[in-house]
């Protein structure tokens, strides 16, 4: 094996490992969330997945974006056969293998590449011109300052080199080896001059390729750190989303019974349980959350569709819809950093002298994700279900919302006054306004008089 393909190897090899540990992190993290059986008919799941993960169905609400935003991921889609041949030689010490190979059908292929990665060059500058340029409203708020901007950009400058590396690469060749066939790297061969030796074309094609795929092995272990994991996630998340009714909520099944027993005339009578567990209300922190839940708050791209269209936002309410899913990842990397790291002194009392290490079952850090996510932010929430109905990957921060209000109110009393009236008013008039049935069903007498 020469030099330069035990580089490759090394290379290849830290890469993977390197990535598959921060991959690993991501999954127990997801894992933090509480397991329950996942129901509903696959085949509607499998039609989701299809359609709005691999069909990009719910980007064309917004055609210009949805275009744009198609030809990078159809690119990125392609390239991935591209790397086989990569992959092969970088590691036998082969050039283009699949060109002798399969002759007509190599060519049209990286015709079709080349095409889709100008159409992805083309749609690079329109988003850094959106982000950077237009600056437009959903991409300025205040939870994309920092961090979430810079993110935004960064794999937009990779996408603009790596594009740039594959026509370094591909036009090197054509300017000594014509028969390739490259139309577009075909245009661009002439550029090298007439004088460049063969010498220096192969130090450039080399560039090309060695940049090509050290780009590649970068984004493999940048994702699990970036927005743009949603390119992994996204199939999982539309597969196992939620298939009920927009709008619908899921019951809490201790107020059900509890409801259940003011109709049963033996109720009164029964014995409780006296050593069933305490009852939890609504959510306080991730372990609480379903993992779909977690596993939706790294799908989420940040696109700020959510937030573009909620009522509340759009009034100047504090409530970000994205903010929300960025905040239940942050407290959750928060979570699994501290694990990961065993810090002890997050192990709750009443296990510190059973164990020395930090789990999921024991910890506490006297944190929960009211600390990430404000009441006025919450109580903003109209839950018309907007947010769900914009996102591309199928993601409902409401779910969330709902939970979270329903133990801010149940467990911690912290509910407005105005929301405790209405409270009052449905125990006792069963409606929201403070007037009994009888009261309330006076005008269709009046209207019939």
């Amino acid at each position: 094996m020469g030099i330069e393909q035990s580089i490759f190897a090394l290379i290849v090899f830290v890469s993977f490992g390197l990535a598959f540990r921060k991959y690993l992190f991501v999954y127990r993290n997801i894992m933090l969330g509480t397991k329950e059986p996942i129901v509903g008919d696959k085949s509607q799941r499998i039609k989701n997945t299809l359609l709005i993960s691999l069909g990009q169905k719910k980007m064309f609400k917004r055609p210009l974006a949805a275009t744009m935003h198609l030809f990078i991921y159809v690119a990125f889609l392609f390239t991935q056969i591209e790397l086989i041949e990569i992959f092969i030689d970088g590691f036998f010490g082969t050039h283009r293998f699949f060109h002798d190979k399969v002759g007509f059908i190599y060519t049209l292929l990286i015709n079709f590449i080349e095409f889709l990665s100008l159409g992805a060059f083309i749609a690079t500058i329109v988003f850094l011109a959106r982000r950077n340029l237009l600056k437009l409203p959903r991409f300025v708020k205040p939870e994309m300052q920092g961090w979430p901007k810079l993110d935004g950009n960064l794999i937009l400058y990779a996408e603009f080199f790596l594009v740039l590396f594959i026509f370094m690469m591909n036009s090197a060749d054509m300017h000594h080896d014509s028969d390739l066939g490259f139309i577009l790297s075909g245009q661009l061969a002439p550029l090298w001059g007439d004088t460049i030796s063969k010498e220096s074309l192969d130090i450039a094609e080399r560039i090309g390729w060695w940049g090509h795929i050290l780009i590649v092995f970068g984004f493999l272990n940048y994702l699990p750190y970036s927005k743009h994991l949603h390119i992994l996630l996204a199939f999982p998340n539309t597969y196992y989303a939620r298939l009920n009714a927009k709008g619908e909520m899921k019951n809490m099944p201790e107020i059900q019974n509890e409801v259940a027993s003011m109709f049963d005339p033996d109720a009164a009578f029964a014995e409780p349980d006296m050593d069933a567990p305490i009852p939890k209300f609504g959510v306080s922190d991730v372990f609480d959350l379903h993992w779909t839940d977690l596993l939706a708050a790294y799908t989420c791209t940040e696109c700020g569709r959510c937030t573009s269209v909620c009522p509340a936002n759009m009034t100047g309410k504090k409530l970000s819809p994205r903010k929300i899913m960025m905040d239940v990842r942050d407290r959750s990397e928060e979570i699994g950093k501290n694990i990961a790291i065993n810090k002890t002194e997050f192990i709750s009392d009443e296990h510190k002298e059973k164990t020395s290490k930090l789990t999921a079952e024991n910890y506490h850090d006297s944190k929960n994700l009211f600390d990430y996510i404000s009441q006025e932010e919450l109580l903003a929430c109209t839950t018309c279900n907007a947010c769900m109905e914009a996102c591309p990957v199928m993601i409902s921060p409401v779910d969330i919302i709902v939970e979270l209000r329903r133990n801010s109110i149940l467990e911690l009393s912290q509910s407005p006054e105005e929301w405790n009236s209405m409270f009052n008013a449905i125990e006792n008039n069963g409606a929201p306004w403070a007037f009994s049935p009888d009261d309330r069903d006076k005008w269709i007498e009046d209207a019939n008089n």
